[in-house]
């Protein structure tokens, strides 16, 4: 073999490719849990809701965005993405057979007075509107009073940072998505010794997928070993990043 070719399996390994993960957004796929119960049962309750538009809020990551599917095939919504909202075209184009729709990343919206106009429209029409935010409406500080009124009067449900045992089903789902398969040992280990928060479980499986195809090796205690390090640095690393802000 000449001495500047690499092993084959190594040549192999660069030429892995890490797809993304293929995540299906069904209720069936939905993980419910005591965090995300009350927010699962609006949507599951529609068209009976207390107010013509609700809210969920919720960090990266938590099922916000999976809630909107499922409502999208409950009510037939069409789901619009906030930062892409625009005043342009009639609102009620946009809204589905029975007056649905949803936004998400919905306090990243560009455009208020669109945001407004979709709004009134559901009214109008007597339906529903849901929209996902990663903070509470009554901190959205955008558009008009009207809009900033009409967003105060929405029903609001918060998901809160997932229990231990979403986290293990977190676990196991996202690196299911990725072709991973994790042994019950690993998934307690990680579980236990994982921040409560369902941006770094998604961070944590990534660097396992990362890891499994860097070394060639199946997902093991010492790779989980690993990746809790990388993640800790990371951490360790934006909070360095972050120590000037109050």
């Amino acid at each position: 073999m000449s001495a500047g070719r690499a092993p084959l399996d190594l040549r192999l390994r660069q030429l892995a490719f890490r797809f993304p993960p293929a995540e299906r957004r069904t209720l069936e796929d939905f993980l419910p849990a005591p965090c995300n119960a009350e927010a699962l049962d609006l949507v599951l309750g529609w068209p009976a809701w207390p107010a013509a538009c609700a809210v969920v809020s919720g960090p990266a990551g938590c099922g916000k965005s999976h809630l909107l599917r499922i409502f999208q095939h409950l009510a037939r919504a069409p789901v619009w993405s906030g930062p892409a909202l625009d005043a342009a075209g009639s609102p009620f184009a946009r809204l589905g057979p029975a007056g649905a729709v949803a936004v998400d990343d919905a306090d990243r919206v560009r455009e208020p007075e669109a945001l407004l106009a979709l709004y009134n429209a559901v009214r109008e029409r007597d339906g529903r509107l849901l929209l996902a935010g990663r903070t509470p409406p009554a901190r959205w500080a955008m558009g008009p009073a009207d809009l900033r009124s009409r967003l105060r009067a929405a029903h609001h449900v918060p998901i809160a940072p997932p229990d231990e045992t979403l986290v293990e089903a977190l676990l196991v789902k996202l690196a299911r998505d990725r072709g991973l398969e994790l042994d019950p040992p690993v998934v307690r280990y990680l579980a236990v010794r994982s921040e409560r928060a369902f941006a770094a479980v998604r961070r944590l499986v990534e660097l396992l997928d990362e890891l499994g195809l860097r070394s060639g090796r199946r997902v093991g205690l010492d790779l989980a070993r690993r990746a809790l390090a990388r993640l800790a640095a990371e951490t360790e690393g934006d909070a360095w990043e972050g120590g000037g802000e109050g």
